[in-house]
């Protein structure tokens, strides 16, 4: 066994460690809005509730280990002393992780991710209407455990109503756990299903996806693709220029016979997304569209 002193480890190397030791971690997926009322969306793996009476959440956008710079949701914390906490489920797993992309202040994160904004109504920061139960919360205090990379922000929430979607309860009208099928974050890119089990979420933190604001409408709406498939889509940097399209088809000269039909293109770019290979399902996506 190997012992470590928090204070003779880096804090990069502390941060892993824990990580990895403490999970799953729910996962809150905070909607605020900053002072000129622009709406922000991020998801943070440092939460949980602490008191029913009140109804307590807290959740932590703790500074950045590498710079020490914050976040825009630490910020807007501060500024309007209001949040929405939406809980994550599979469905919205990969549009989650593609929110947590460092995009620049003011870009709107519900629109990069695809992901609905719907009004609340005691609250000005926006619901996500995918999310199975939204929390609106007044902040009651932000406390800020340290001044140095890594440093820890405890946002204090005080839940001020509820929204849970009908079809996520049990016959006692309770949330039945199977239903809302929640997710949880666990160390690196891992993350906990609550049924049946782990799966990996690649981040979109090393790259700058670009969004499912950027999908072609006709994809967007798509029946085949999910929102996951949608994100992951969204993921990826930039299309494929239209070389790379052309060696794909070259490659494989059954492709042509497939992009006849709309359904079949979408079903086999839905196939390439499960074997994780997004790069090939754009180019069979776009080849459609020539």
């Amino acid at each position: 066994m190997i012992s470590i002193d928090p204070k003779q480890v880096e804090t990069r190397e502390l941060h892993q460690y824990m990580l990895g030791a403490v999970g799953p971690r729910p996962i809150a997926l905070a909607s605020t809005m900053d002072s000129q009322g622009r709406p922000n969306l991020s998801p943070f793996s440092f939460f949980n509730m602490f008191s029913t009476n009140p109804p307590i959440l807290i959740f932590s956008p703790a500074r950045r280990g590498r710079d020490n710079t914050v976040k825009h949701t630490f910020n807007n914390a501060k500024a309007t002393k209001e949040v929405v906490i939406n809980v994550v489920n599979y469905d919205i797993v990969q549009q989650v992780s593609l929110s947590s992309t460092e995009y620049a202040e003011g870009i709107n994160e519900f629109e990069k991710a695809g992901l609905s904004m719907l009004k609340s109504d005691l609250v000005k920061p926006y619901r996500v209407e995918e999310s199975p139960v939204q929390f609106e919360c007044k902040i009651r205090e932000v406390v800020e455990l340290g001044a140095e990379g890594g440093a820890g922000n405890l946002v204090i929430c005080e839940v001020l109503k509820m929204h849970i979607k009908e079809d996520v309860l049990d016959e006692a009208g309770f949330i039945d756990q199977h239903k809302i099928d929640l997710v949880a974050r666990m160390g690196g890119n891992w993350y906990s299903r609550a049924t049946p089990g782990m799966f990996e979420v690649p981040k979109p933190l090393s790259s700058l996806g670009m969004g499912i604001d950027a999908i072609p409408e006709e994809i967007r709406k798509s029946t085949i693709l999910t929102g996951n498939d949608l994100g992951k889509l969204g993921n990826v940097e930039k299309m494929p220029s239209e070389e790379e399209l052309n060696a794909f088809l070259e490659a494989d000269p059954k492709m042509v016979s497939i992009l006849k039909n709309r359904n079949e293109v979408h079903q086999k770019a839905k196939e390439y997304l499960e074997k994780e290979e997004p790069a090939k399902a754009w180019k069979i996506l776009l080849a459609k569209k020539r």
